[in-house]
């Protein structure tokens, strides 16, 4: 439902996927950060595109929503 409210052409769905993320998608998160060093966790706002598509990469998961969820965190992270 949440989801749904968020669905548009204009990527308002990205904020849709961060308040209430699939299963599917929820473990890919997991995945990702599971194999992030202590250095990138604690670093994770700063992290560029690159760095987000090889951590993506080794883990196996889709780049597109990885990126989403880290950006998703820097911002909330900024606002605080």
């Amino acid at each position: 439902m949440v989801r749904n409210q968020f669905k548009d052409l204009e990527g308002s769905s990205e904020l849709g996927m961060l308040a209430c993320p699939s299963f599917e998608e929820l473990e890919e998160l997991k995945k990702g950060v599971a194999i992030m060093t202590k250095s990138e966790k604690m670093n994770a706002v700063s992290l560029t595109d690159d760095q987000i598509e090889k951590i993506a990469e080794d883990a196996q998961i889709d780049p597109a929503n990885f990126a989403i969820f880290i950006n998703g965190y820097a911002i909330h992270c900024k606002k605080g």
